[in-house]
């Protein structure tokens, strides 16, 4: 098991492999080197403008089944997965039975694997001085028991994407080599069992994909930004444009209603108008192969971009056709790409903790905000008395007084929660400019589940609070690890009663696209499962260790290639051999166990390697019928 380095144009237009590309030294589309520039202009012959690290999927697959205890672990979820009806695994999902429906040939055999791609940047240096973008193109097995699927063994590395530049939608370029092998996997790759001691052809699909929402919107060629920027609504996201807040916000939930909801004919209270229309069906993968056909399968170049729109032309939903297409399986599945809810909840949090506490460059609440609100004709006794002069505006229902205020930052100051519940939140709270700050994604999800609704409990408009606290418990409701089928549309039907409140009480800049999301997300669990299993938690935590192989700043990719295939070959020898050298089985017993101190680091020569790893042969009992 090792990788592949495949060199790329620097404008990310194609990569030098195959017949046609491979020996050439220009790109055959923007005509830029293939070689690295100097600081004077002159080519470095050999050192590649940009790299992409290629680690083949297959013979990390076949090393997994060479293990026995994991190719026993690749049946559970159809020999020893718990079949109650409840939610605990995407075996239980939709789409799981829609696929062993629709391929009963491959769903005969249990071991045919089912995957999930993630693909996030970040940057490898440390300190975060610079742009450098790094982005690691990752899949993870759900053949796997829940408690091992997202375990940072299982999740193997399949590209790693050279900065300094994010691929943004050219990442389909990228993507070429792990969809090859996608595609090889579909029709089938021998392998051999050593749990049941036998050669099988295995296979495998691709169910999904999972990635923030900008990189959801590069995958799959979606527009998520505008009008039309919701990936499940499409075109009929209904979104109005704010004059003075000059953004773009969602805010009709209400056609998620039933037609005789008494919300659906109050206009003064959400945007002024009757909501006649009804909750728009999302596209099938048929459909959207259908609408995307007429664009270009990619993005070459800065002067080959998709044409802009014009003023009087339908607005464009689509960006490019997204290479995962070239699957033969892909338009035939109901949801391709998944909502990273981390993602969601982390915005939502601070758009509410920021709205409520008034956190400058969080609140939605402006002055120009209030401008629009009384052009709409809704709460116009809102509308500041004399715009563009500093004076206090009129107390909204989602304000806090001074002293509210001091009550949920004492709130916090004051918790005390279990050890690894979270991180310390007294250390986000500032009582002296009464701020919240450096809040990360496990912090918002904590703060959203547990912390905001009890401390809120004494402020604010009983409406509100209570609207605000429903809001939360959602969210806890559905990120819990055994979801009741029977309960989803209790839940989906109270969340946009909720939503339909907030719209009453907060301002609509409040509702951007990732307020608008949470409509979708219980479609999302009835289709693909529970959310701990498709949420960005475990891949953002193997970038951190990604970031903790980097000891070169001047080849970031190239240590963390090396560390990771040196961190295969050593999780391949724990699995032959029991102990580990160097280790006492009974350490973890000893009341008197003490860390190690401090290690010299001993270099040992060649021919001393070649004694350790001959004792090591002859000792290994797997490797004796060998030698006989």
């Amino acid at each position: 098991m090792g990788y592949e380095k495949i060199h790329a144009c620097p404008n990310n237009c194609l990569l030098y492999r195959g017949d046609l590309d491979e020996e050439q030294t220009t790109c055959r589309v923007c005509k830029a080197s293939r070689w690295k520039l100097n600081k004077k202009g002159d080519e470095l012959e050999g050192v590649p403008a940009k790299v992409l690290w290629y680690f083949p999927l297959i013979p990390r697959l076949q090393n997994l089944f060479n293990t026995p205890h994991i190719a026993k672990d690749m049946t559970w979820h159809d020999t020893e997965r718990q079949k109650d009806g409840k939610m605990r695994h995407p075996a239980d999902s939709i789409t799981w039975k829609d696929v062993d429906q629709k391929w009963p040939d491959f769903a005969s055999e249990t071991r045919n694997l089912r995957l999930a791609l993630s693909s996030d940047g970040f940057n490898p240096f440390h300190g975060n001085h610079t742009d450098y973008s790094s982005w690691p193109v990752l899949l993870s097995i759900y053949n796997l028991p829940p408690w091992l699927c997202m375990k940072r063994r299982y999740i193997m590395l399949c590209l790693l994407i050279s900065g300094p530049t994010e691929p943004g939608n050219d990442i389909d370029v990228f993507l070429q080599p792990l969809i090859e092998d996608l595609q090889e996997l579909w029709h089938g790759k021998q392998m051999y069992d050593t749990y049941k001691k036998e050669s099988f052809m295995l296979r495998g699909i691709l169910l999904w994909t999972i990635s923030d929402y900008p990189a959801l919107g590069n995958l799959s060629g979606n527009v998520i930004k505008g009008y039309n920027a919701c990936t499940i609504c499409i075109d009929e996201t209904k979104a109005t444009r704010l004059v003075n807040y000059r953004k773009t916000v969602i805010m009709r939930h209400r056609r998620w209603l039933p037609r005789n909801h008494p919300y659906r004919r109050q206009k003064s209270a959400f945007d002024n108008t009757v909501e006649k229309g009804v909750a728009p069906v999302p596209l099938t993968g048929e459909e959207v192969f259908q609408r995307v056909q007429h664009l270009r399968a990619h993005v070459f170049g800065k002067k080959q971009r998709q044409p802009r729109w014009k003023k009087g032309e339908p607005r464009p939903v689509w960006k490019k056709v997204s290479i995962f297409f070239q699957l033969e399986y892909w338009e035939f599945l109901p949801v391709r790409h998944v909502l990273d809810v981390m993602h969601i909840e982390k915005n939502i949090c601070e758009a509410l903790v920021g709205t409520l506490l008034n956190i400058s460059g969080k609140t939605k609440d402006r002055e120009s905000v209030r401008l629009d609100m009384a052009e709409m004709g809704i709460r116009t006794e809102l509308r500041p008395k004399t715009p563009g002069k500093k004076e206090k505006v009129p107390l909204a229902s989602w304000n806090l007084t001074h002293a509210e205020k001091k009550t949920v930052y004492s709130s916090f100051l004051k918790m005390k929660l279990a050890d690894g519940f979270c991180s310390n939140i007294k250390n986000l709270v500032n009582m002296e400019n009464l701020r919240l700050v450096g809040m990360k994604s496990h912090d918002c999800h904590t703060i959203l589940h547990h912390l905001l609704p009890i401390s809120i409990r004494s402020v604010l408009q009983k409406q509100v609070r209570c609207t605000i606290i429903r809001f939360c418990l959602f969210f806890k409701a559905i990120c819990s690890k055994v979801i009741n089928v029977d309960k989803l549309e209790k839940m989906q039907s109270e969340l946009v009663e909720t939503l339909c409140q907030l719209e009453k009480h907060f301002p609509p800049s409040f509702f951007d696209v990732m307020i608008h999301l949470s409509v979708h997300l219980v479609r999302e669990v009835k289709l693909c499962g529970p959310i701990f299993l498709r949420w960005m938690y475990p891949f953002e935590r193997y970038l951190k260790a990604f970031k903790g192989y980097v000891r070169n700043p001047a080849h970031p990719e190239g240590c963390i290639a090396e560390a990771y295939v040196a961190e295969e070959a050593v999780e391949c020898l724990v699995n032959f051999e029991k102990s580990t050298v160097g280790v006492s089985q009974n350490a973890k017993y000893e009341q008197n166990a003490r860390p190690l101190s401090g290690a010299t680091l001993i270099k040992p020569g060649d021919e001393d390697l070649h004694l350790a790893h001959l004792c090591f042969l002859q000792n290994t009992t797997n490797i004796r019928p060998y030698f006989e």
